[in-house]
């Protein structure tokens, strides 16, 4: 008889049937725990690769915003108003895209803490049998 979920109604199941079923409920746990840790690895790894080159990006942003300082510096000594504004314009504008790209990889960084770790978990689980016995 099955229930409405679709699972086996155990009560009539002899002990022995029970136990016997133990080594299959343990390595079906196993096997879980290792694909919950395989899917925990992958999205860890992806999202440390983002942040990665979201913090690569804003660096290469910044390393060419020197020039531009440069530009700056050498327009404002010429006494050319125009060019230097728009130098000094153009700087801040590298440094504020510099500084959206490394918040976009700070927050990528952060989502590899807020997951739960399948160690965590295992933990979890086996403080939970202990309780129970």
């Amino acid at each position: 008889m099955t229930t409405p979920r679709g699972f086996r109604d155990r009560s009539d199941d002899s002990l022995l049937t029970l136990v016997g079923e133990i080594p299959e409920l343990i390595r079906n746990l196993v096997i879980a725990e290792v694909d919950a840790a395989k899917a925990w690895l992958s999205r860890t790894a992806k999202d440390g690769g983002w942040g990665a080159l979201w913090a690569f990006a804003a660096l290469f942003v910044l390393f060419w915003s020197v020039p531009v300082l440069g530009t700056f510096v050498i327009a404002g000594l010429s006494s050319w108003w125009p060019v230097w504004l728009s130098a000094l314009v153009v700087f801040f504008a590298m440094l504020l895209i510099a500084a959206v790209l490394a918040w976009l990889g700070i927050l990528r960084f952060k989502k590899i803490g807020e997951r739960q770790n399948p160690v965590q978990s295992i933990a979890l689980d086996v403080k939970e049998v202990r309780d129970e016995l």
